[in-house]
């Protein structure tokens, strides 16, 4: 009876790619400073109490103090607090798109590259055609399209952004597929009768999942930037990092320097991105063997 023989421990392509990523510098700073930006957006709001909608007119524009860290807004709200109830809407929002993407470009992408000829050549034209329509104009046409109640909640961002981000996940997965579907364990599945939904399941899905890690890291900073800008046309959500630019823009002046209404939330906005962006480049080095 023939055994399966298992590489050695530590030998595996995972673990190589996590000796890989743990040399490399600026992704451990970035994702440690993510995970502390997460942390700090969904646990310190209730762990000191803030509430982001208390108004308090006496105390309107305060800057940062003791008793209000980022200052108070125009309606005397701290805003600490609606910086952080910021961070959870853009995080989550960044989160949930990217999965819609990720679902959607997978899906997408292994059905074209599996059964190519004239079903891969029909699909991809789609995504070309989806390619050619102007990005942003995409997305604002499918906001528009909810009503106007539904402005400012978080599924028709989550829709917009998600079904038009999974367009060079799509691709990116199919070149992977058109690879792997030659490959003897799937010629071996075929073989043995294992249906198509079988093979691409068990087969060519998880072989494709360090790639899909990857793009889904560096897709997140790229949902986060296009929610803040959507929030700037109004078209965003209703209190996110975004939307708390946006009315610092409206209300920082000469006459009138409100600064910590813009610099907190960009400065949260930029850390956040750029340490992502260091993540996933760090991902994609290490899962790339080629550039090792």
């Amino acid at each position: 009876m023939s055994t399966r023989v298992l590489p050695p421990p530590g030998h595996s392509p995972g673990a190589r790619a996590w000796r890989r990523l743990k040399r490399n510098r600026l992704a451990r700073v970035g994702l440690v400073l993510v995970t502390l930006m997460a942390l700090g957006c969904f646990c310190l709001p209730a762990l000191l109490h803030l509430d982001p909608t208390t108004t308090h007119p006496a105390f309107r524009h305060q800057p940062p103090s003791a008793a209000h860290w980022f200052g108070t807004d125009g309606l005397g709200r701290d805003y600490a607090a609606r910086v952080l109830a910021g961070g959870q809407t853009s995080l989550l929002v960044g989160l949930v798109a990217t999965l819609t993407c990720v679902v959607i470009g997978v899906l997408y992408g292994a059905a074209a590259g599996y059964y190519g000829g004239r079903v891969d050549e029909v699909m991809m034209r789609f995504v070309d055609f989806m390619y050619g329509i102007p990005y942003m104009f995409l997305v604002i046409l499918i906001m528009l399209m909810f009503s106007e109640s539904a402005r400012g909640d978080p599924v028709p961002v989550f829709v917009a952004l998600g079904l038009v981000e999974w367009l060079t996940m799509a691709r990116v997965v199919r070149g992977q597929v058109l690879t792997l579907r030659e490959r003897e364990f799937v010629l071996a599945a075929r073989l043995l009768g294992a249906g198509d939904l079988a093979i691409i399941a068990r087969h060519i899905v998880p072989n494709v999942l360090g790639i899909v890690t990857v793009y889904a890291t560096l897709t997140v900073p790229t949902v986060i930037i296009l929610e803040s800008f959507l929030s700037f046309l109004g078209l965003g959500l209703k209190l996110s990092w975004g939307q708390l630019v946006s009315e610092a823009v409206g209300v920082v002046n000469p006459v009138a320097v409100y600064w910590w209404l813009l610099a907190f939330p960009s400065a949260f906005l930029a850390v956040t991105l750029l340490c992502l962006n260091y993540v996933g480049d760090g991902l994609r080095d290490a899962v790339d063997p080629k550039g090792h």
